[in-house]
């Protein structure tokens, strides 16, 4: 893995963009690709297209397993977010998305859910404001020179989305913070302990 960060060229994050999709079929994880796709392509569509924009429990469940699958797959969260009343997830994740683009609130709202934590908070709102939120993943915090060691806080989310978001104005306006999370990630190569909600 090469010192992405320190190189502030648009060209070098174009290029680890452009490799995401190869580091994602790299893994050999079962289903990830298939998931990454509906990921990145379809939820957005799904939730932008709704009068008032939410996530349903399978989506929850969807973008869950596709976090789960490009780091360590934790079934009791994944219990515990199969678990979750259809309407009270409606209505949750209407209220965290209402909520954008406030930095902390959405990854608050929803990490209220069973299951939710910043990190899966995070997927939810990047779907939906890629603009605005990075998805949290440990492999791209460890590569942010400042944050200290990756935890899995609201607190620690914040200052990675900040510093996620600098990156994005740095590299000029057709960047978005998911698009740079997505670049790191490529270049970390993949796989590690992802996050545990």
């Amino acid at each position: 893995m090469n010192d992405l960060w320190s190189n502030k060229a648009p060209s070098a994050w174009r290029a680890a963009l452009d490799r995401y999709e190869a580091v994602v079929e790299a893994q050999g994880v079962a289903r990830l690709a298939e998931l990454d796709a509906w990921y990145r392509q379809e939820l957005p569509g799904l939730i932008a297209a709704r009068a008032k924009p939410h996530v349903t429990h399978d989506e929850l469940v969807r973008l869950t397993e596709w976090k789960m699958a490009r780091g360590v797959w934790r079934a009791r969260n994944l219990v515990l977010v199969r678990g979750n009343d259809e309407d009270l997830v409606i209505r949750t994740s209407t209220d965290a998305l209402a909520a954008v683009p406030d930095p902390r609130a959405p990854i608050a709202i929803l990490s209220k859910l069973a299951g939710v934590g910043p990190a899966t908070a995070s997927a939810a709102a990047a779907a939906y404001a890629p603009e605005t939120y990075p998805f949290f993943d440990e492999l791209v915090g460890a590569q942010v020179p400042g944050l200290g060691d990756v935890a899995f806080t609201p607190a620690y989310y914040a200052r990675y989305a900040a510093e996620i978001r600098e990156r994005a104005l740095q590299l000029g306006a057709d960047w978005t913070p998911s698009m740079v999370a997505h670049a790191l990630w490529a270049n970390s190569g993949g796989k590690a302990g992802a996050a545990p909600g």
